[in-house]
């Protein structure tokens, strides 16, 4: 992966040599200029320019200008011993990141550029992601005929402009990843970053840090201070999936930067005040945590402001024909009438993802130029087989509801090899439910 690449623009030889060898060792490509006319020749091929405001002929005001004329994308940082409030809002008019006022530590300079790049990543994501996907997240392009898709998208039409908090439900492959989008692609956050944090994958020891950024030396390894995804999302949305599976103590952080719209890194005593929009997601009943208290009610009030269900595709077969279309066009594919009745026929478990990997699988393995009803190949074994063993005993012998369920959890914990996290996905549970009921159980 190559190096990126930083533009020092610095009058002062001094200055310009200390943050070339810091940056550089740090693992930055570095390009050094004494005037902004020499730095306007380096800075067509950078991923980050820091620029002294004072400089000898073109200052640092009108070098952003130039800059912004022909690249709206580079970050510019801009740093000056001439730090005052008004030097610092006009470079900001003007089209800067941040500002940093001389003298300022290496470190601080290290913490600045690194969210600067990190702010400029997501941007470009989001850019590259909108051209490849162009209109995506469009409706007509969002494929939901039916009526309880329409209310939704009319829903979404009438939140998607305010900073209002919504929470997706709804079971997994459904859509809540497209539906989050389309809330951001029609806000006035558009071109703002949209961050995904997918709340199941990260491990509960390092939640705290990913989210909310940690100082150097909060822990063993933190070398350099990093800032977390809510950090990196402000002025745009961040997209909590699998909220519920979120622990308690990140509950309650959570519930700080909802209400107070505030955050503090991890070895921080200092509030970072933040500016994001919060959609929030999950596949379990929320509602049922509460009850097993896993998850906290202040917090399930102030996700649940504007709740949105989306229906499993079982509920609303009309768009199964429109999806089946779509899918056969997209990989290049035909479907017969027959194959098509086949598809209507199943009650699609895993939704729309299950679909989509249905048809794909289909098209690749058809025996002729379109797939027939031969080919449809839905995976109903393992379905099948657990229905045969069941016969017709509702539970084993000798076995309550509470011990078969207790058994099941000792099976599944055997299984991942007392993993609680992947016991918790093979038992279809959350992390948090799944501790709930390893605590009734006595096992620690």
């Amino acid at each position: 992966m190559p190096r990126q690449a930083i533009l020092v623009i610095e009058d002062e030889e001094k200055y310009r040599r200390v943050i070339g060898l810091h940056l550089s060792s740090a693992g930055y490509d570095v390009k050094a200029a004494a005037t902004a006319e020499d730095g306007l020749k380096l800075a067509s091929d950078v991923d980050l320019i820091l620029t002294d405001l004072k400089l000898p002929g073109m200052d640092g005001l009108a070098f952003i200008e130039q800059i912004r004329s022909q690249n709206t994308h580079t970050p510019v940082i801009v740093m000056s011993a001439f730090g005052t409030i008004e030097n610092a809002v006009e470079a900001m008019k003007k089209g800067a990141v941040d500002f940093i006022p001389k003298p300022f530590s290496l470190d601080h300079l290290t913490v600045v550029v690194e969210k600067a790049l990190e702010v400029r990543k997501l941007r470009d994501e989001n850019r590259e992601l909108r051209e490849a996907l162009g209109q995506r997240y469009q409706f007509e392009n969002i494929i939901g005929h039916s009526r309880p898709m329409q209310e939704i998208f009319a829903t979404v039409m009438r939140v998607a402009p305010t900073r209002a908090t919504v929470l997706l439900a709804g079971e997994s492959g459904v859509g809540k990843d497209m539906i989050a989008r389309a809330i951001h692609h029609h806000s006035p956050r558009r071109d703002k970053p949209f961050v995904k944090i997918n709340c199941t994958a990260l491990p509960e020891n390092l939640m705290e840090s990913e989210l909310f950024g940690y100082e150097k030396g909060a822990f063993t390894g933190a070398n350099v201070s990093k800032p977390g995804k809510f950090e990196a999302a402000d002025t745009g949305t961040v997209f909590l999936d699998e909220i519920g599976d979120v622990p308690p103590t990140i509950q309650v952080k959570l519930l700080n930067v909802l209400q107070e719209r505030q955050i503090e890194r991890l070895g921080s005593n200092k509030t970072l005040h933040i500016d994001v929009r919060v959609i929030a997601a999950t596949n379990v009943d929320l509602r049922a945590a509460l009850e097993q208290g896993t998850f906290r009610e202040d917090l399930y009030y102030r996700l649940n402001v504007v709740p949105l269900n989306i229906p499993p595709l079982r509920e609303r077969k009309e768009d199964i024909p429109y999806l089946v279309e779509y899918f056969s066009k997209k990989f290049n594919g035909e479907i017969s009438e027959a194959a098509l009745d086949r598809f209507m026929s199943y009650h699609w478990p895993g939704n729309v993802r299950e679909l989509e990997n249905v048809v794909e699988r289909s098209i690749l393995l058809a025996q002729g130029p379109r797939v027939e009803a031969a080919d449809v190949r839905i995976d109903t074994d393992s379905r099948s087989r657990a229905s045969a063993t069941s016969g017709d005993q509702f539970l084993p012998e000798g076995m309550t509801l509470d011990s078969y369920e207790q058994s099941l959890i000792r099976e599944a914990l055997k299984r991942a090899d007392g993993n609680k996290s992947q016991a918790a996905r093979l038992l279809g549970l959350t992390r948090n439910a799944l501790r709930y009921r390893l605590t009734q159980m006595g096992i620690e």
